[in-house]
């Protein structure tokens, strides 16, 4: 652990200087991931505002910690509470990670998702590929350039307006281009984090134990669900859909980066993603029954996924994203990062720790269900 009068150096050799940072979703999976990480290994001090604190409370209790008073917790609602604005006049750097970030919400609450993450939001740009446009026999179509994501070069494809899906992703490129045009006319100082699937085994919730039963989490709890309840992976559309995953320790080395090099992270828009870590989502699903096989002891279904369309899993209006890797030039040559845990590895962890924290959990609630 930092202790906070020890001195630490930045990439420049600079002394890191202590500073007061609010945190706007620090109770969220990103949020308290930094807020960790903060404490640990800074002497920075953080105002962490959210409705929530269940995954700040290792943080907060007891007093005796010796972080603790450089965590100040502030339960509010950002849209309709009038201390934010003082509490980010007093801070000396501002992160927001508030966001509607679920996909079955896109579909089903687009106008909510325009408005928190217009609005909220952290910058995050989800989008089509130009590679997705090109007909299924061209050859053009397997060359990974026209799938890759640069951040100052590849244009923002979203799908049709009827596919309410891309309500999210619109949202945030809106909000990108208010926030570029407030530090090229205003001098606004700003970094922009793009994400790719940043996933661990505190990401979201198993419906029923710790969300509602009725609650469709993302594709990492979603499958870790079905696992525990020994219940086949439902793979939307196949699952031929391809997605690069970024462990969030990882992601938050680089956040940290940015914090303390701000020389090096002002005005720059950063891609913080593991294209090492490419797979589609019918191999993680297979990925994912192997090793909750061998963390569990239990074996694999004899028919251990099916498929199901987009529509009978997120009803009308859904579209998904193609093959999206992210181009880490920009942040390898300003920060020096780069990603280092393999998905293998990744998980592993996390079903460890799914399986250690919710088994028996569910075993109760198939109990109560089965009784009732």
């Amino acid at each position: 652990m930092c202790s906070p009068s020890s001195t630490r150096l930045n990439l420049d050799g600079n002394p890191i200087k202590p500073i007061t940072i609010c945190i706007i979703g620090a109770g969220g999976f990103i949020g308290s991931h930094l807020c960790e990480k903060l404490m640990l290994q800074t002497p920075h001090k953080v105002l962490a505002l959210d409705v929530y604190s269940d995954k700040l409370k290792h943080l907060l209790e007891p007093d005796t910690l010796p972080w603790n008073n450089r965590i100040d917790y502030h339960s509010l609602n950002i849209k309709n509470d009038s201390r934010l604005e003082g509490l980010i006049k007093i801070a000396d750097l501002v992160i927001n990670l508030a966001a509607i970030c679920t996909p079955a919400d896109y579909n089903t609450r687009p106008l909510d998702t325009i408005y928190s993450n217009f609005v909220d939001a952290i910058p995050v740009v989800y989008g089509k590929t130009i590679g997705s446009f090109l007909s299924k026999d061209s050859p053009l179509r397997h060359d990974p350039a026209y799938y890759m994501l640069k951040e100052d070069e590849s244009p923002c494809i979203f799908g049709p307006i009827e596919k309410q899906r891309w309500s999210y992703a619109c949202a945030k490129q809106l909000i990108e281009r208010l926030i570029y045009g407030e530090g090229d006319e205003k001098g606004l100082e700003f970094t922009i984090v793009r994400p790719f699937n940043w996933i661990d085994p505190r990401m979201d919730f198993i419906p029923g134990v710790d969300g509602p039963s009725e609650g469709v989490p993302r594709v990492l709890a979603c499958f870790s669900n079905n696992l525990l309840r020994g219940e086949p992976l439902k793979l939307v559309d196949g699952g031929e859909s391809q997605r690069t995953f970024l462990y969030i320790k990882d992601a938050i080395e680089a956040v940290l980066l940015m914090i303390e090099n701000p020389a090096r992270a002002n005005g720059k828009i950063f891609n913080v993603g593991n294209p090492n870590n490419e797979v589609t989502v019918r191999e993680l699903a297979e990925m994912m029954i192997k090793v909750y096989s061998k963390v569990s002891g239990d074996q694999p279904l004899e028919t251990p996924t099916i498929d199901v369309s987009s529509k009978e899993f997120y009803g009308e209006g859904y579209d998904d994203s193609d093959k999206r890797i992210p181009d880490m030039t920009i942040i390898n040559k300003q920060l020096g990062w780069n990603p280092k845990t393999s998905l293998e590895d990744l998980l592993e962890s996390t079903l460890t720790y799914q399986h250690k924290t919710y088994a028996e959990a569910i075993k109760k609630v198939i109990a109560q269900t089965i009784a009732s």
